[in-house]
């Protein structure tokens, strides 16, 4: 499930106590500007939790150096072994420019920012002399025990080639429909042509509207907000069946995590859950 975080951050602690309580397996939180920071959320989430598995998608690249990055994943990956993994992308770009960090290139960075992320993440020393990630001799002291996934999230041809190419897996936002998500995982494949996908994570929000009224209009406003087409074929809800019937389009298309996101203007997070477990 999403927690989204245009609600009120005292509702995060909860939501994730009642997620594991109710047999959720991942929890994925956003870091979008300018609400909640997605390091101090995910700590929120794990401090809260025993198991629950917490993914922060995205962090955006721009926002702070890859060596401050890997210190904080290091340091929850090292106190929650196995229970955190972490999405990078290139951030929302008029968000990056109103904070005075967009870059000539956001390829260019994402490459050389997951590259060094996962090498820091490994216990690697690393030099390099990239356009924008700049290490001489930097190795972290503590190395997580458990490997960190690092997922890369996008929409954009290239973007989805490079997460094939160089990441653990690629996060899918909402903005798709079963059909185009096979479509962008086919970008996903050829740019990991040369590598073995066999463990590579492919992770999607989906848009839910667990509703026994007004299911359909629901989605299709939520569609038609994303500008996606066709707007009948956006995101799932109703009842249990048709919700699971929904997501097994999205796993048949290549999805292997489906990642409930909840829609409309300010959802109850609690409530999205209990809802879900009525159906």
């Amino acid at each position: 499930m999403v927690w989204r975080p245009d609600g009120d951050p005292r509702t995060l602690a909860p939501f994730c106590e009642r997620a594991e309580s109710a047999g959720v397996d991942e929890v994925w939180l956003w870091e979008d500007c300018f609400l909640h920071g997605g390091i101090a959320q995910t700590a929120v989430a794990l401090m809260s939790t025993r198991s629950l598995v917490v993914g922060i998608g995205v962090l955006p690249a721009p926002l702070r150096s890859v060596v401050a990055t890997a210190l904080e994943v290091a340091t929850l990956a090292t106190l929650f072994p196995g229970r955190v993994q972490v999405g990078i992308g290139h951030g929302v770009q008029d968000w990056m420019r109103q904070s005075g960090v967009a870059v000539a290139s956001p390829l260019t960075l994402l490459r050389e920012y997951v590259t060094a992320l996962r090498a820091l993440l490994a216990g690697q020393t690393l030099s390099v002399a990239g356009a924008y990630v700049r290490l001489d001799g930097v190795r972290l002291d503590r190395i997580p025990d458990v490997a960190v996934p690092v997922l890369i999230g996008g929409t954009g041809p290239k973007t989805l080639a490079l997460a094939g190419a160089i990441a653990d897996g690629v996060l899918l936002d909402c903005q798709h429909t079963a059909a185009s998500v096979r479509a962008a995982l086919e970008h996903v494949a050829r740019g990991g042509a040369d590598r073995d996908l066999d463990a590579f994570r492919r992770v999607m929000y989906l848009a839910c509207a667990p509703s026994s009224s007004d299911v359909r209009s629901r989605l299709v406003e939520e569609a038609q907000r994303w500008h996606v087409t066709p707007e009948t074929d956006f995101g799932v809800g109703g009842s249990a069946e048709a919700i699971r019937d929904g997501a097994a389009a999205y796993r048949a298309a290549g999805i292997d995590t489906v990642v409930f996101q909840p829609i409309g203007t300010d959802p109850d997070p609690l409530e999205f859950i209990e809802s879900l477990q009525r159906r």
